[in-house]
């Protein structure tokens, strides 16, 4: 059996697809396996893939001992949207216009016609085709799906948000399935035979943990174990704005909790200022803040945090709410279609979340500390927000998607 994985653009699409391979091993520990994935993600994939092989190994030795995926690299280009732009904002922001709109796209269009010539020449051969293919979405899926279709390779999509993206909408009337990470109603359930609700795939590390553990977790991270932890997150790339708004109030959040914030890979550089609040006696840290480019730890150091401020994309929350945490989320309000702001409007209707949204964040900083100062000294809200937001999560999702897949293969 021939499996192709394909899924990039962005870690919220990476870490589920690995999550699905994970599942996948499980049952088909002799399937051939491969990953493919942007340039960018490239060595991110091949790192988790190995480890996917190390794990199992250990736990089934009468299997070979390092399952082999294979990871390959695709060209790809992505086509840049901001919602909610006016006419001014397109002159407001000449240099993202010039950078991505206008550059960024015409770059895109040839990185796309790349993708879309390489699948066709990967998949020309019949004795090398998948026998199915699962696009975890993206970018880098649509010449791929595009190519499947062509040559009638069957195709199992997932989408995590609440909105679709571009390239799984153009994918999703070809597919064999479409797997919803957001509950779908039975409406649309019966007017799409093919549409299924699956959950987000998280990997196994993303649980709830005890207060014991978390102390520990705490500890290991060098901050006072009893006192209350703010983690703040951006993501692997960061957020300027969570890290600027960061900047503005950390006086006053340092005053009654301790605060971690992983700055991002992007943004971290501009960021360097603030380790001036990192003071360390030799190996031990002697203050109440840490900040981090990136955590490679990220399940614990989530895991010992009391409040998580954290954007709002749909995988990110699914991890969240596998960790039971209680989080505020700062949706970006021009990711194309809104599906941050979707995202985090449908939690807070549930009172699963508190909801700020970026630009009310960038112009009034103190309503994110008011915020975090409320759940910091709220334990009853922040245990029932984090129980409402832990009943979001699916924690057989990758389970499931593993089970359509080889249905379909």
């Amino acid at each position: 059996m021939k499996i192709l994985v394909v899924g990039g653009g962005s870690g919220g699409h990476i870490t589920p697809a690995v999550a699905v391979v994970r599942e996948i091993i499980k049952e088909k520990p002799r399937a051939g396996i491969e990953f493919w994935t942007d340039f960018k993600y490239y060595k991110n994939v091949t790192k988790l893939t190995t480890e996917i092989g190390v794990a199992w190994g250990e736990d089934k030795k009468s299997f070979r001992k390092t399952p082999y995926i294979r990871v390959r690299r695709l060209p790809a280009g992505k086509f840049h949207r901001y919602a909610n732009w006016t006419f001014k904002d397109y002159f407001v922001n000449l240099d993202t216009t010039l950078k991505d709109l206008i550059f960024g796209n015409i770059f895109g269009f040839f990185g796309f016609l790349a993708g879309l010539i390489t699948s066709f020449f990967r998949l020309l051969p019949k004795n090398s085709r998948p026998d199915v293919i699962f696009l975890k979405g993206g970018y880098v899926c649509l010449p791929i799906g595009l190519v499947a279709h062509l040559f009638k390779i069957p195709y199992v999509i997932h989408e995590s948000d609440v909105v679709a993206g571009l390239a799984n909408r153009i994918l999703m009337k070809k597919a064999k399935k479409v797997a919803f990470g957001m509950p779908l109603s039975d409406e649309v359930l019966a007017a799409h035979p093919n549409y299924v609700w699956t959950g987000i795939p998280v990997g196994p590390e993303f649980k709830a943990i005890t207060p014991a553990r978390q102390l520990s977790l705490k500890k290991a991270f060098s901050f006072t174990p009893e006192k209350p932890l703010v983690v703040i997150t951006g993501g692997s790339q960061g957020s300027k704005n969570l890290n600027e708004t960061t900047r503005k109030i950390l006086p006053e959040l340092l005053e009654f909790t301790s605060v971690g914030l992983v700055a991002g890979r992007k943004h971290y550089e501009d960021m360097v200022d603030l380790k001036k609040y990192e003071n360390w006696d030799k190996a031990s840290l002697d203050s109440n803040f840490r900040m981090w480019e990136f955590n490679t730890t990220m399940d614990e150091l989530l895991g010992a945090a009391d409040v998580i401020v954290s954007r709002a994309g749909a995988t990110t929350i699914a991890e969240m709410a596998s960790l039971q945490k209680a989080t505020i989320l700062v949706p970006f309000e021009r990711l194309p279609g809104g599906h941050q702001v979707k995202n985090a409007e449908r939690l807070e209707a549930v009172k699963a979340a508190i909801v700020i949204k970026d630009s009310e964040m960038v112009e009034h900083p103190e309503r994110l500390l008011s915020a975090v100062r409320h759940l910091v000294k709220s334990p009853r809200e922040r245990a029932n927000m984090a129980e409402r937001l832990h009943g979001e999560a699916r924690s057989d999702a990758a389970k499931r998607l593993a089970k359509i897949i080889l249905e379909e293969a």
